[in-house]
């Protein structure tokens, strides 16, 4: 009697046209991945396998991941490579900074992976790639996107702002219900309180959040995390369509129309944030320069209104 025949595995949803993107070639996009391993820094370009890479590397826009290529956490959305970390290197600050001055960068975001093995958390390496970018390029301002710090963020996230970053970035990624399967080392409310922290602490440094859709949120629990944002006051939302990195991720359950995606832009304005970046494509990085540029626009505008006529 023969066995039966084990079933096949599920195929992946075919992608529709508005997530395509084209494979990468540019000259620019070379000299930016040559640059990058001369440096030896990571990107989260590369090891989140996003999917503006060519885009963003062709302009010379580069997100640098630090603390290494390797997270102490296994999130089911993200393909970053999980494990024990390499030592901390202290030559990274200085590659930084070095690479924003030769790709000529206006704006900067750094991030990193999560080191849950450090005292820290990582924060010091935060703070001295901050001063290596102040020191080397003067006019680059600087957005950094760091992990929660669990069980850290106080000192942590004082120390950071203490550098003064001009924008801090932490992405809630999801809806309080799906953090056990899809963010299961990280609680809900610890990055709201992390992102409200910052403000408390600095008011002048611009806050920013991001989340994914198509993992099987429903639409009034978007709304939500929007109003949990507004509560603490995180100024710059991001929206973006979750792709499965790899068939061991979490499966993508919908691909959210570009339709669906103007919509939550347009309630998310209504709710008072001063900036809203809201498509299949978007990811916390993307346009980063030139949303900073609308960032400081609308806050003078904000303020413009607010003051007394004379």
């Amino acid at each position: 009697m023969t066995e039966p025949l084990a079933p096949a595995p599920a195929a992946r949803p075919r992608k529709p046209d508005w997530i395509r993107v084209k494979a990468p070639t540019s000259t620019g996009f070379a000299e930016t991945r040559q640059l990058m391993r001369r440096l030896n820094l990571a990107t989260v370009c590369e090891e989140a396998a996003c999917p503006n890479i060519g885009e963003c590397w062709t302009k010379k826009h580069a997100t640098v991941m630090i603390l290494g290529d390797v997270c102490t956490r296994a999130c089911a959305f993200c393909n970053v490579k999980t494990g024990m970390p390499r030592a901390v290197d202290p030559l990274e600050p200085q590659h930084v900074a070095d690479a924003a001055a030769e790709l000529g960068l206006e704006h900067i975001v750094v991030t990193s992976v999560d080191r849950d093995d450090l005292k820290d958390g990582g924060a010091s390496q935060f703070v001295k790639v901050i001063e290596a970018l102040r020191r080397t390029t003067p006019k680059t301002t600087i957005e950094i996107l760091t992990p929660d710090f669990r069980n850290k963020a106080d000192a942590a996230v004082e120390a950071i702002v203490a550098a003064r970053p001009d924008v801090y970035n932490h992405n809630l990624e999801t809806v309080p219900r799906l953090y056990p399967t899809i963010r299961p080392g990280a609680r809900y409310y610890a990055s709201l309180r992390l992102l409200e922290s910052v403000k408390k602490l600095d008011p002048s440094i611009f806050t920013k959040s991001g989340v994914m859709v198509g993992l099987g949120e429903e639409r009034l629990e978007i709304h939500q995390v929007m109003d949990d944002m507004r509560s603490a006051n995180i100024d710059f939302l991001t929206i973006g369509q979750y792709l499965q990195p790899t068939p061991k991720h979490a499966k993508v359950a919908e691909f959210v129309t570009p339709k669906a995606f103007e919509a939550y832009a347009a309630i998310a304005r209504a709710k008072g944030f001063l900036l809203v970046a809201s498509s299949p494509l978007t990811r916390s990085s993307y346009h980063a320069g030139d949303d900073f540029a609308k960032l400081r626009a609308a806050r003078e505008a904000q303020l413009a209104k607010a003051r007394p006529i004379a």
